[in-house]
């Protein structure tokens, strides 16, 4: 799916007939959009689902995002739809420019691009009102599309489907007066850089149990500042895998659009060191 099919499908859907969230939830609590779809953070998704779609109606995100470490950039574009606050589906593509890697090493090919199919059912809690936390259960459905280079390092297969499960809490005044948004979870993973480097390795052929949070102090109804992390394996041997860190801001002036600014820590990527740059992304929601 291209871009402008996606910004058309959402044109659609927000002219179209069916009951769409804009009044039921408060502001900022649909979160923005992941770099692999799913509604949360930037690098990890929360409980949350996209939109602010109540019982009965529905909501949808859609979403670019860009991220410069120097070396490389790495640009995703997607959508996302939920209904009864209940189930969401999102879809993302990524392409992974290789940047200086590509020209120094004369590499066949200069990026790396990868579908990322998703669902994610809440099943049980509220992000505020209940006595427990919101937790949903996800899976996503990835399948790299430029498998030569993955192929030539190792990686054992060019699509796979991981699992992961997540709690959130928005506690009111948690934090010196301020709302404090809590965030965890465990993802079941074998996929290189996201599967950008295709998924299973020379070194390691399995699944791995990784941990990922975030947390967000909310400054007003429409300024966040936070930080999240995100554990990756390391199933390749030309070349270790970091762990991924970030601050950001985010900014939600109002429940159709929302802003997020961020200061990545993405650590080695392919051999090189030290990928820490700006990440921008944009999320309308309907």
């Amino acid at each position: 799916m291209r871009y402008p099919q996606i910004v058309s499908f959402a044109v659609l859907c927000a002219c179209s007939g069916l009951s769409w969230g804009d009044q039921g939830r408060l502001l900022a609590t649909g979160g923005a959009s992941s770099i692999e779809g799913a509604a949360g953070g930037g690098i990890t998704p929360w409980a949350v689902l996209s939109g602010y779609g109540e019982r009965g109606e529905w909501g949808a995100d859609v979403f670019a995002t860009r991220v410069e470490t120097g070396d490389y950039r790495l640009d995703v574009a997607g959508v996302a739809a939920s209904f009864d606050n209940r189930v969401e589906l999102s879809y993302a593509r990524q392409r992974f420019d290789l940047g200086n890697l590509a020209r120094g090493l004369s590499l066949p090919e200069n990026s790396l691009s990868q579908d990322i199919f998703g669902v994610k059912v809440r099943m049980f809690g509220d992000l505020i009102y209940d006595r427990l936390p919101q937790v949903s259960l996800g899976i996503q459905h990835k399948r790299q599309k430029d498998f030569l280079i993955p192929s030539l390092v190792g990686a054992e297969r060019n699509e796979d489907t991981e699992g992961y499960v997540t709690a959130s809490r928005l506690i009111l005044g948690g934090a010196f007066g301020y709302n404090l948004l809590l965030n965890a979870g465990l993802r079941y993973s074998r996929a290189n850089e996201l599967g950008l480097l295709g998924f299973g390795g020379d070194r390691r052929d399995k699944h791995s149990l990784l941990k990922e949070g975030s947390v967000a102090v909310l400054l007003d109804r429409q300024w966040a500042v936070g930080v999240e992390y995100r554990e990756k394996p390391d199933n390749l041997s030309f070349a270790g895998e970091s762990d991924w860190a970030d601050l950001f801001v985010g900014y939600f002036p109002n429940k159709h659009l929302a802003v997020v600014l961020a200061y990545a820590r993405l650590g080695e990527i392919a051999t090189l060191d030290q990928q820490n740059g700006a990440y921008l992304s944009v999320q309308g929601s309907f």
